[in-house]
């Protein structure tokens, strides 16, 4: 077990160790029930005297967090709740600027492709994935074969751009339940997120517009903006979101045209801001007079209730918010959506209707099934309860292989957690080596505008225990051989 000490500080040594247990155990990475390490072996592995650890274990107990048993030694207690990462107080606190970038990084193309064959090579574990691990094919077969049937009279004809009116009234109830009150005349089925952020961008943007973005941000949408020729300024995430200061002072000073966020399970941090975060970034959006763009294409996979989006406190229009079934269904169906109000809906429509007529007609059938049967709420309930298992696996081999100067996320849903790596690490060598060895990980410099940001990597832990394990094992190895 990993437990860093900092000798020099004035916190004891035992309760530093305390904290660092209360740490896993809330997050998580400690089951309920399960046996913390002996007092002898823990004394061992951190190199303090015994009394230290029973002092810890101690404290611990006195917390309501372990419990001891005779002659067994100590355990998680059965009744700790997991909490999220805002609850636990993440450590996500890399040293890092506001980004103008000179420059664009690598295509986007160059790294989905390098992605999608990574995939189809075989015993290549891909943890760089932005997709969640199939399941539920079964389900799928059964479900298309009866959405095809019953709408087999509206393939053979054109259909409105704005998608099929009862998807959207399915989409309408399912928004209503996260919290935002939407009629389906506010929604356009659009081709995936993907479309739906390039739809508002080209709405929003001219060539040589400044444009907001959280650094580090999902890298499909910073080739959006550089395509399109905007110019981009990476605002710094803290552990609580978007740093609000340094984006006033910017909003101030560069007058964007175009806020773009990730509020829910961000893309690639994990993080989800809180409800005075997302009125606060409102608030300063409204005074600016900046439109909001809010990507959440990860919403769905949250394992706890989270705050209603910024578009549901959004009363002037500011917000233009995406949303998709490509990351809780499945990426092939190609089906998300835009929550466009106001004087924005028209044109955007009008866009998409350029773009390509309509989304699949089979596509938002099959969608609408799953919708309608009820198989969509129990595949994401299934999907959460694999993600949360995958996630505290990975959280708990982070803890064992990887290097003590090595620090993540703690993300409460979603796909992923974001690995702040030394900067010392040459980072394009070591992916090399990890591929090497058949694992597949993306550089987290692709997140950051120009590539400028610090060594990082993001990983998905919807795989099975074994395979995050697995790669962790190989990965915590390279990490070892470069950074002792």
């Amino acid at each position: 077990m990993r437990i860093p000490l900092d000798r020099q500080s004035p916190k004891p040594v035992y309760l530093q160790i305390r904290d660092r247990l209360s740490r896993m155990i809330k997050a998580g990475v400690l089951q309920p029930g399960e046996r913390l390490p002996s007092i002898r072996s823990l004394a061992e592995t951190v190199q303090v005297n015994k009394l230290t650890v029973i002092e810890a274990y101690g404290v611990l107990e006195a917390d309501g967090l372990v419990c001891a048993r005779q002659g067994a030694g100590y355990f998680v207690h059965t009744t700790v709740p997991v909490l999220n990462s805002a609850q636990i107080g993440s450590t996500f606190a890399p040293a890092q600027e506001v980004i103008i970038p000179e420059r664009q990084g690598i295509s986007y193309f160059d790294s989905y492709t390098s992605a999608l064959q990574a995939q189809r090579q075989r015993e290549v574990l891909d943890l760089s994935s932005g997709f969640a691990y199939l399941s539920g094919v079964e389900d799928f077969q059964r479900i298309a074969r009866r959405a095809v049937t019953q709408s087999a009279e509206s393939l053979f004809q054109y259909d409105f751009p704005q998608g099929q009116l009862p998807l959207r009234k399915q989409v309408a109830q399912l928004l209503v339940q996260q919290g935002l009150e939407v009629s389906p005349e506010n929604l356009i089925i659009t081709n995936g997120s993907k479309q739906g952020l390039c739809l508002a961008i080209q709405y929003y943007l001219q060539p040589g517009d400044w444009v907001i973005v959280e650094s580090p941000t999902f890298h499909g949408g910073l080739s959006i903006f550089e395509e399109r020729g905007a110019r981009v300024i990476g605002i710094p995430m803290t552990a609580e979101g978007m740093n609000l200061q340094l984006l006033e002072q910017y909003l101030y000073s560069h007058h964007p045209k175009l806020i773009y966020t990730i509020s829910t399970l961000h893309n690639p941090t994990g993080i989800t801001t809180s409800q005075a975060h997302r009125q606060q970034l409102l608030a300063l959006a409204e005074r600016y007079q900046c439109p909001i763009l809010e990507d959440n294409a990860y919403e769905g996979l949250s394992f706890e209730p989270v705050p209603p989006p910024i578009k549901a406190l959004d009363q002037g229009h500011w917000v233009t918010y995406t949303g998709t079934f490509s990351k809780t269904l499945m990426p092939g169906l190609r089906i998300g959506y835009i929550v466009a109000t106001g004087q924005h809906y028209q044109p955007l429509l009008e866009r998409k209707l350029l773009h390509d007529l309509h989304a699949s007609t089979v596509s938002q059938a099959i969608i609408s099934e799953y919708l309608a049967s009820g198989h969509y709420r129990r595949h994401l309930s299934r999907l959460q309860a694999q993600n949360l298992r995958g996630r505290n696996v990975m959280l708990q081999a982070l803890e064992r292989y990887f290097p003590a100067n090595v620090s993540w996320t703690v993300p409460n849903g979603g796909l992923f957690l974001w690995v702040h790596l030394p900067a010392d690490l040459p980072m394009q060598e070591f992916c090399q080596a990890a591929v090497a060895q058949k694992v597949f990980i993306g550089s987290g410099h692709l997140f950051f505008p120009g590539q400028q940001g610090y060594p990082a990597m993001r990983l998905n832990f919807s795989y099975l225990p074994e395979e995050i394990d697995r790669g962790m094992a190989i990965l915590g190895k390279l990490l070892h051989r470069y950074l002792d």
